[in-house]
């Protein structure tokens, strides 16, 4: 497990990270998300060693983080780094080479990702003359081709279409099952939603979030009700124990003191009429984010 701790970065008299902390498990997908400017890739770099920080520590299994291990974790950082000119297929057996892989280990390396990210068919051509989303699945298997310890993604979904997306998506699991811990950065929060195990939510340099999905649904957002019927819901304001939060014909939410009051919205809903839905409803990772960050 990494685990970050107590991590503090300026840049000159501006704190831009305060007291971080959090686990990278192992075999989880871990999303770091938060606004520009929130911290995420000044401290992804301090994980890999490319930036110094103030103060706090990077463990790896309760240990301090060593060189060899930075060493050996995929990294894909937010600005690109491969070679416009060169073939995909050649940049990915030479980077796999580098790592300390034969010619014929790396060879069918790189062959068996480009064929899991749907890339088999452009290894031979240069990187410059692939679509933008090829070239991002290319960046995600020169992280991926010395079978790293560890992947740490910077906006891996970036510029990908919904196939794209999916492709890359179950490769990174599929990574992740084999015990690698996994941490990436979106702004893309229903992918992020979709793929990821634990969520780090960032603003302002602080850890505003920390836990599964589930977690921070009970820590941090409030129950809701949802009541769809079919005669105007306008009623439910007068309601004892009930607060409205969006209201429109026969749709309304509602927040309760307890679950007796929104039983009672239920048996009155059922007296007036038609009830299509009646239940809590599912927070997406959007209402989350927005309610800790505000």
């Amino acid at each position: 497990m990494i685990s970050v701790r107590d991590l503090n970065k300026s840049y000159g008299g501006t704190h831009v990270l305060h007291d971080l902390s959090f686990d990278i498990k192992p075999g989880l997908m871990t999303g770091f998300v938060g606004g520009n400017g929130a911290g995420k890739s000044t401290t992804m770099r301090i994980l890999l060693g490319v930036l110094s920080h103030d103060s706090g520590e990077i463990l790896v299994d309760g240990s301090p983080i060593t060189a060899a291990y930075r060493a050996g974790i995929g990294y894909m950082p937010e600005e690109r780094g491969l070679y416009p000119k060169m073939p995909v297929i050649d940049q990915l057996v030479y980077l796999a080479r580098l790592h300390g892989s034969s010619a014929k280990a790396a060879k069918a390396r790189a062959t068996d990702l480009l064929e899991r990210l749907d890339l088999n068919h452009r290894a031979k051509d240069k990187l410059e003359e692939l679509s933008l989303g090829n070239q991002q699945r290319a960046q995600v298997a020169a992280a991926l081709v010395h079978e790293p310890n560890a992947l740490v993604l910077d906006e891996p979904f970036s510029g990908l279409d919904p196939h794209a997306v999916d492709t890359t998506l179950q490769v990174l699991r599929e990574t992740a099952d084999t015990g690698v811990p996994v941490l990436f950065s979106s702004h893309q929060l229903d992918v992020v939603e979709r793929l990821c195990d634990e969520l780090v939510i960032l603003a302002d340099g602080r850890v505003v979030a920390n836990g599964t999905r589930q977690e921070l649904i009970e820590q941090h957002a409030e129950t809701e009700w949802e009541l769809i019927a079919g005669t105007d819901t306008g009623w439910v304001r007068s309601q004892s124990g009930v607060e409205v939060t969006s209201f429109d014909g026969g749709h309304v939410r509602f927040r309760a003191d307890d679950a007796e009051a929104a039983n009672a919205v239920l048996r009155e809903a059922s007296a007036r009429g038609t009830v299509t839905r009646f239940g809590t409803v599912r927070h997406s990772l959007h209402e989350i984010f927005t309610e800790v960050t505000r």
